[in-house]
């Protein structure tokens, strides 16, 4: 290898000098104006172009050098005065080269001054020019030949415009020239795939690829044609360059020339002869990457359609979505070999062009997706990576376009796309449609789009393969159910019935969907009462209770006696036999009492039922503080100033009474236990419920009682056993200052308080 390289090196250092020596003489002729010699010298030069040993990048090198100095030869024969020969005489003259390949060369360059003294017809000389190159046939140097041709006749061509145009020259005849030119090349380029040993293949394809460009700039040229508009190029240009490129049945050759028709064309001339454009595709060979070419034409059209909406009617007026469904079609069926990874993708294209050209015909994305699932029917789950990403992208495209996770729904073929997914990946994309409806706060409002919305998501409410190895990760897990907890509440409607028809579907889930009956309050709160007898089953039994009392109150808002006493019911009961933490005991009993002051439908019987089973629940809380103050909370529940309000004073009484007690039994055991008393808080607490009694105008409260525990507060304070807590002090003397300003206030508040003496 290192030695063919050092004689590759060694023949383009030869070939360098050889163009040098003879150039350096090819200057002197032309400035001593010597025709003869400059023809001869130049030549001499131009045979170094014949070399075979060269690759294409080397002979790039040669190419170029002599190039250069075909320029200056050029300006020599444009100046008729130095040389003495006119144009005519002189592109016979040049023709009379020993070799071929200089003949040619030198012909190319004095046909380039012919046109350009306009003695004869441009297309003339051109179909000359390009028929006189046909001599040329070895691939490599018939390829940069061709090349320097159209290179030089580049800037005059008979185009609409030109100064070329005219006498019979028209853009037809520009356009058969490049047309032809292109052909011969495009011949040249692919057979240089035969050139050499077998063995040497790659090195072959490589060379190969390095060339492409100089067969591409004849299409660059055809799309730089003035006077090719959407007619000629419909009519002459494309189905020209298509023939070819089918006909030619070389890969390389027809991927890189579809690129090149779809990059250098206007988007409005690749819209106009659509179905021209996608007839070639099946028709291209197997291996062809034809899922890149049509992925870029969609692409450059989904742009095009984006850039104004004056071109959208254009779009439905040559039916584009039908003739690209139906080419992809054909393409997936020809190449039968295509893997699934290239069929997604072609899919993603067309889905993605869809959405930005026809974004509300949902038919048409369902009908991709349908698609789809036909490809991916023979397989159960996608095990290639790479097209599990693909199908991702085709998931998530509908939601990124729509925002709106409710049209997305509407999708009968999404669901069972996401089939095909591995279990992890389907739990991904549950993740990202859960988050679109959060980040968009869409609101799915009817039993339907639950019903699809938890077909979507089953990945992350059971596990889709019992069988599954994958390990457990508790943080993901976590993730997963919150997200799931919290889609819960994107779950409404206004309309008590159809709202219902949501819970139901909630609950029927795992297949057992109750049946359709009216929503009447009755049927709501067992509906709700069946949820939270689930939660129970998840050990969360402080939460169950809440729930049981915020039904209660909404049972009591609703007039519904037997329901709220059932729920309180089942609230005790859970207090009993589920909540056993002290603090927890604590909340859950303040906020029982809280909830069942505030409840007005009960009876006589069932309120003092209720009533007498919190008041001993909080005479059995494990600590005495604790005690205290639900005793004393309890008060409440027999003392409430609403319409018709329960009044009784001697209940209210006998709960402070009692509460007075237990703290007093607090202070003793903090003596026995630390040898000294606790903090008076619970008296100045207790004192604060006495004064707001004795305000409601309860007349079992009076000032002697209120006036017995202000100097029962005063004398513990003073006892040289208590620790001095600055908040308790604090709190007593604001109690105090209360109750004086009650009394500076005159009136009849003041007289009611003027016996208290502070």
């Amino acid at each position: 290898m290192l030695n063919g390289i050092e004689d590759e090196e060694k023949w383009v250092a030869e070939g360098i000098a050889g163009i040098q020596h003879n150039a350096f003489y090819m200057h002197r002729a032309l400035d001593a104006n010597n025709l003869r010699d400059a023809l001869k010298f130049s030549a001499q030069m131009l045979s170094e172009l014949r070399t075979s040993k060269l690759p294409p990048h080397k002979y790039f090198d040669l190419y170029m050098r002599a190039f250069d100095e075909l320029r200056k030869l050029e300006m020599f024969f444009r100046d008729e005065t130095r040389h003495g020969v006119s144009v005519v005489d002189l592109y016979e003259l040049v023709q009379h080269a020993g070799n071929i390949l200089p003949r040619i060369y030198l012909l190319c360059t004095v046909g380039s001054v012919y046109i350009k003294s306009k003695q004869a017809p441009a297309k003339d000389i051109l179909k000359d020019l390009v028929e006189m190159c046909l001599g040329v046939q070895h691939p490599i140097r018939g390829l940069f030949l061709r090349s320097y041709l159209a290179q030089v006749t580049r800037d005059k061509l008979p185009d609409i415009g030109s100064d070329y145009q005219g006498d019979g020259d028209t853009v037809m005849d520009c356009v058969q020239f490049v047309l032809q030119n292109f052909t011969e090349m495009n011949k040249l380029w692919v057979r240089l795939q035969h050139q050499g040993p077998g063995r040497v293949k790659d090195k072959r394809e490589k060379e190969r690829s390095e060339l492409r460009d100089l067969v591409g700039k004849n299409l660059h040229v055809l799309s730089q044609i003035e006077g090719v508009d959407l007619e000629m190029y419909k009519d002459t240009v494309l189905p020209r360059v298509l023939e070819q490129i089918v006909n030619c049945k070389d890969e390389l050759a027809q991927y890189y020339l579809m690129d090149c028709i779809i990059q250098v064309f206007p988007d409005e001339y690749h819209l106009q002869t659509l179905e021209t454009l996608l007839g070639a595709c099946p028709q291209l060979q197997a291996n062809v990457d034809i899922k890149t070419v049509l992925s870029q034409l969609m692409e450059r059209l989904s742009n095009y359609a984006a850039s104004s909406p004056d071109v959208l009617p254009e779009f439905l007026q040559v039916e584009a979505f039908v003739k690209l469904s139906n080419a992809i079609a054909k393409v997936i069926e020809a190449q039968i070999d295509m893997p699934i990874v290239g069929v997604v993708s072609l899919y993603v294209s067309l889905l993605t062009f869809t959405l930005r050209v026809h974004p509300d015909r949902l038919d048409y994305v369902d009908q991709i997706l349908g698609a789809c699932i036909k490809k991916l029917s023979s397989q159960s789950k996608l095990e290639d990576s790479r097209a599990t990403k693909q199908v991702v992208a085709l998931l998530s495209a509908p939601l990124e376009k729509y925002n709106d996770t409710v049209t997305t729904l509407t999708l009968s073929n999404y669901p069972r796309v996401m089939d095909y997914l591995d279990n992890g990946t389907n739990k991904l994309m549950a993740m990202a449609i859960i988050q679109s409806i959060m980040k968009n706060n869409t609101c799915i409002s009817t039993d339907d789009q639950v019903e699809v919305l938890f077909e979507l998501i089953k990945g992350l409410i059971k596990d889709l393969d019992e069988n599954t190895d994958e390990e457990f990760d508790e943080e993901d897990f976590k993730e997963e159910q919150d997200s799931v907890a919290r889609l819960i509440h994107m779950l409404y409607n206004d309309d008590p019935e159809e709202m219902l028809k949501l819970i139901r579907q909630l609950h029927g889930q795992d297949g057992d969907v109750a049946e359709e009956t009216p929503a009447t309050p009755n049927k709501i709160f067992q509906l709700l009462n069946q949820t939270i007898d689930a939660l129970l089953s998840a050990s969360s039994p402080e939460l169950a209770l809440r729930l049981y009392l915020q039904c209660a109150e909404a049972a009591n808002d609703c007039d519904l006696e037997p329901i709220a006493y059932d729920f309180f019911t089942q609230a005790f009961i859970l207090y009993e036999e589920e909540v056993a933490d002290s603090k927890a005991q604590v909340t859950a009993l303040h906020l029982i009492i809280g909830i069942l002051q505030k409840m007005q439908v009960f009876g006589v019987e069932n309120r003092d039922t209720l009533t007498h089973k919190a008041t001993g629940y909080s005479a059995k809380l494990l600590k005495k503080p604790d005690q205290c103050r639900a005793v004393y909370a309890c008060a409440h529940l027999f003392w409430f100033d609403e319409l018709d309000g329960i009044k009784d004073g001697e209940r209210v009484l006998l709960c402070l009474k009692r509460s007075l007690r237990i703290a007093n039994a607090a202070q003793q055991m903090a003596n026995v236990a630390r040898g000294s008393s606790g903090p008076v808080t619970l008296f100045v607490e207790i004192l604060n419920k006495y004064i707001y009694f004795f305000e409601k105008g309860n007349p079992q409260i009076t000032c002697s009682a209120i006036q017995s525990l202000v100097e029962l507060i005063k004398t513990e304070m003073q006892s040289d056993s208590i620790d001095p807590d600055p908040s308790t002090n604090a709190f007593f003397s604001s109690t105090l200052r209360y109750i004086q300003f009650q009394k500076q206030k005159g009136g009849a508040i003041g007289e009611k308080y003027e016996p208290i003496k502070v």
